[in-house]
């Protein structure tokens, strides 16, 4: 069973060697092999997943021990962390594809969509079962180079400057990440997380310390919480749908799965379990204040994002049983909803032109399938019973009540506003883009919708040629073309596309997917809590996963 472990990183590496050799000749070819890798990636998922129920599963690569050789290790959190991922990764791919395929999108860019996308989910799986600080970093950089493609894909302004920005964060993070590496190596001799765990109850409170504090502002760039979230905002809305997707549903909650695996591992005594628990309360109601206070749909998911975030490391912060438990059943909600709202934000802004709210309404009337897979999720993420988003914050709340400190009481004060400031949003979104008449300015149905890019390339030609380079606008400023769309790009290579009222059955049926997905963990909360407690007892225990790793 150890041999399955390095599968998941393995095989979409070398389905991106495939991929990059059909190139943009083999189109199905490429579809094809991205989704059966992607498939069989679930299902080695979930076979680790059971089998880490019964023990930590381990593989040194070369048959090297540590601290020479590579490591990788699936244990509950990893194998439950692994599934869900492959799961939503898939269907974020299906749905990519059906978009692809819909908007005609054939030339190079989109030829080099699946192999980064590989690349990508190679890099999460690295993350998730990597027993080592150096190849946790390791699979930082895929995710990173990957990310840089797909953020970019299509070459124009918007996502090359908000491209620039993630990158130039990530640099940095990555950077105090290696620093945080040779000093961690220079005061242990080692980067293994099972010697760690052992060799840093030798070190001096100072240099622990220092480390922690290191890690998690990397960690915590990563995952967004407040104070080092800014940079979101402005990075993710301009991506394509699928990418916005997978990176608002799957990225962050890597920098979460960090902070669990480091916190419970390496630091165990919650040294700095109070900061945790203020950076959650920032991050829940700093976040939730922008979202309130954001018009456009996929800026209001962002900052939703952010705040929900803390909730993540308000279970970290308790650093007991209940409160991991509790995170861990809100990661898994999270990655799943998240993803699917922006999926959602996808198909309104192919069904309306946009995704600024001013300018949608009428959609519960004239699309209800697409109403019913944007109301499920909503109510998942405000927390309405019975589903998951309930489940979670319940837990989290309940195991702030019985840590019983003023902190964690205003946390649990802190988490019902946030809970209630969601529903708000979400409330006025549904108000604004479905409940509401249309408005006078929602495109029509066949509205060629351009691009920035294309929009300036309009206002270039009619500057040769003598003319006013001016672009209509609305009584907001926004932009309009004479069919009444917003200048916008909603193709995966930020080519022009056509609006419709029916978007395509692939897209729908990938959405719902995830929808479903997240009803699953309403239907099946009874086993999902248990396992997440058995989770949280083995994180705190370390004792399986140290043995695990340095058996002979």
């Amino acid at each position: 069973m150890n041999a399955l472990v390095p599968l998941p990183v393995l095989l979409p590496l070398f389905a991106t060697g495939l991929s990059l050799a059909a190139g943009i000749r083999l189109k199905r070819f490429q579809r094809v092999i991205s989704v059966a890798v992607l498939t069989a990636v679930v299902v080695i998922s979930v076979v680790l997943m059971i089998a880490a129920d019964d023990g930590p599963l381990s593989i040194h690569l070369g048959d090297f021990a540590p601290p020479l050789g590579i490591t990788l290790v699936a244990d509950r959190l990893s194998g439950l962390m692994l599934t869900v991922s492959s799961l939503v990764t898939l269907c974020v791919l299906v749905y990519s594809l059906g978009q692809g395929m819909a908007d005609k999108d054939d030339e190079t860019p989109l030829a080099v969509f699946h192999p980064a996308y590989l690349i990508l989910v190679a890099g999460i799986a690295c993350t998730f079962l990597a027993g080592d600080l150096m190849n946790l970093f390791v699979g930082f950089e895929i995710m990173l180079v990957s990310s840089f493609v797909l953020l970019t894909l299509g070459g124009t302004g918007p996502r090359i400057r908000a491209g620039s920005t993630y990158v130039i964060i990530s640099l940095l993070s990555s950077m105090i990440f290696l620093v945080a590496i040779a000093i961690t190596y220079a005061a242990t001799g080692t980067v293994n997380f099972a010697q760690l765990a052992e060799r840093f109850d030798d070190l001096s409170l100072g240099v622990t310390t220092l480390i922690q504090a290191m890690l998690l502002t990397v960690f915590g760039i990563k995952a967004a919480v407040f104070p080092v979230a800014a940079w979101l905002p402005d990075s993710y809305p301009t991506a394509p749908a699928p990418v916005t997707a997978v990176f608002a549903g799957l990225l962050t909650k890597v920098g979460v799965y960090c902070m669990l695996r480091t916190e419970t591992l390496l630091f165990p005594g919650n040294r700095l379990g109070n900061l945790l628990l203020v950076v959650a309360l920032a991050s829940m109601i700093i976040g939730i204040l922008g979202a309130v206070a954001q018009t456009d749909l996929k800026r209001l998911l962002s900052f939703t994002l952010i705040s929900h975030i803390g909730y993540m490391v308000f279970g970290i912060g308790l650093a007991d049983r209940e409160g991991i438990a509790g995170a861990i059943v809100y990661v898994v909600h999270h990655i799943t909803v998240q993803t699917t709202l922006f999926l959602v934000a996808g198909l309104i802004e192919r069904r309306g032109g946009t995704t600024e709210l001013t300018r949608l309404g009428g959609m519960a009337r004239s699309a209800p399938l697409l109403s019913l897979l944007f109301f499920v999720p909503a109510m998942n993420i405000a927390g309405i019973p019975p589903f998951s988003g309930f489940i979670g914050k319940l837990a989290l709340m309940r195991a702030g009540v019985d840590n019983g400190s003023v902190l964690a009481w205003v946390l649990v004060g802190g988490s019902t506003l946030t809970s209630l400031l969601t529903l708000y949003v979400v409330v006025k979104v549904w108000n604004l883009a479905f409940w509401r008449s249309e408005p006078p300015g929602q495109a029509a149905e066949g509205t060629v919708m351009e691009s920035q890019e294309d929009d300036a390339d309009d206002a270039d030609d009619e500057a040769d040629v003598g003319g006013p380079a001016v672009t209509p606008q609305d009584d907001h400023g926004i932009p309009v073309r004479p069919g009444g769309g917003q200048v916008v790009a909603t193709s995966i290579t930020g080519k022009a596309v056509t609006t419709t009222k029916r978007p395509p059955r692939t897209m729908l049926a990938a959405t719902a997917a995830t929808v479903v997905l997240g009803l699953s963990y309403t239907v099946l909360a009874g086993p999902l809590a248990a396992y997440t407690d058995r989770s949280a007892q083995e994180l705190l225990t370390r004792t399986p996963y140290i043995e695990e790793v340095l058996r002979p």
